[in-house]
């Protein structure tokens, strides 16, 4: 039998038939993907409003005014915010420092704040971060309601954080060559302070005072130095050497003194430890930087012999900080500076 001849094979006889795509052929391919990326771009302007909610004043301070669970994200932006790009023209509003005293006012008048409740620690919070925000201000209507929070040791949370931003907005007043309404009132809050039972209070009360109290401040930053705490032993001895007073000096040696801690990896409680001793260990040498800027009297030898130790430390911030102030140190001596031990009491 012959072969019979064979036909080429056509695009027709390759091919399945071609049919309509139907419905659900249509949904998975455009509609399913499309609603993938609807709920991406959702969720990310979600996280930009509330990372950016708070580059709008107005719109902070409407979302404040409301009593939502979310008004202590609100209170962090803004405090944020006046630190950021548009700082300078928010700080300098009077107005917009009254609006958020008022909202301050309001939230403590309101007993939230002294609840024991979940409630009353987001609403704690939330007065705390509306402190901080008023501290960032560098206008003296921002100080008033922080005043009022200092006399009110019954929150001892926002007590302490108005404490720490009467310090601040000093500093902003400060460099904005502005003062406080009534400077002798802000010393008096701050001394008042210094005397409750609540070491934590004390302790912020005694760094405040050295810089935002006045000349009265001085004498009882000296008492505070035989605290029974050390932290406010030691922010009062800083105190002091903001002031240029040499009691700050044993206080700032035996800061100087504290050994490194030893922490093994994971071991968070004693991480935290030997941070909290190098920032002691860093501001003790800012301190004496201070004393010596103040007074051009180089420090006693023991306190040259421990910035000599701390040069070796295990810490790079502690390091760095004591190589400076030797420096510091040799330019003064080399000037024909005098010593503590030679210099006239």
């Amino acid at each position: 039998m012959s072969d019979l001849p064979r036909r080429p094979l056509s695009a027709d006889d390759t091919l399945p038939p071609v049919e309509p795509p139907n419905a659900g052929f249509l949904v998975q391919l455009f509609l399913v993907p499309a609603v993938i990326v609807g709920i991406i771009v959702c969720v990310y302007l979600a996280f930009y409003w509330l990372a950016h909610l708070g580059n709008d004043p107005q719109a902070s301070l409407k979302a404040l005014q409301r009593n939502t669970e979310g008004r202590w994200h609100a209170a962090l932006n803004f405090a944020n915010d006046l630190r950021g790009r548009d700082g300078a023209r928010l700080k300098n509003d009077p107005a917009l420092a009254t609006q958020l005293a008022a909202i301050l006012d309001a939230e403590v008048a309101s007993g939230r704040p002294r609840l024991t409740t979940d409630g009353g620690e987001q609403a704690r919070t939330l007065c705390g971060y509306l402190c901080r925000a008023l501290g960032e201000f560098a206008v003296p209507e921002a100080a008033a309601p922080l005043l009022a929070r200092i006399a009110d040791p019954g929150i001892p949370q926002v007590a302490q954080a108005a404490v720490e931003a009467i310090a601040v907005l000093a500093e902003n007043l400060h460099a904005a060559n502005r003062e406080f309404p009534d400077p002798a009132a802000v010393s008096a809050a701050l001394l008042a302070a210094s005397r409750t039972e609540d070491a934590a209070l004390r302790s912020r009360a005694a760094y405040s005072i050295g810089v935002a109290a006045g000349d009265d401040g001085n004498a009882r930053l000296r008492e505070l130095l035989v605290d029974q705490s050390d932290n406010v032993r030691y922010n009062a001895a800083v105190g002091l050497a903001r002031r240029g007073d040499v009691a700050a000096w044993e206080t700032l040696g035996e800061m100087l003194a504290l050994p490194d801690i030893a922490a093994a990896p994971g071991d968070e409680e004693a991480q935290a430890s030997r941070y909290k001793r190098v920032v002691i260990v860093v501001n003790a040498l800012r301190g004496a930087g201070l004393l010596i800027d103040a007074g051009r009297v180089a420090p006693a030898e023991s306190i040259v012999t421990a910035i000599a130790v701390l040069e070796k430390d295990p810490a790079q911030d502690v390091r760095e900080a004591a190589t400076a102030l030797r420096l510091k140190i040799g330019r003064l001596t080399t000037r024909g500076g005098k010593t503590a031990e030679t210099a006239a009491p």
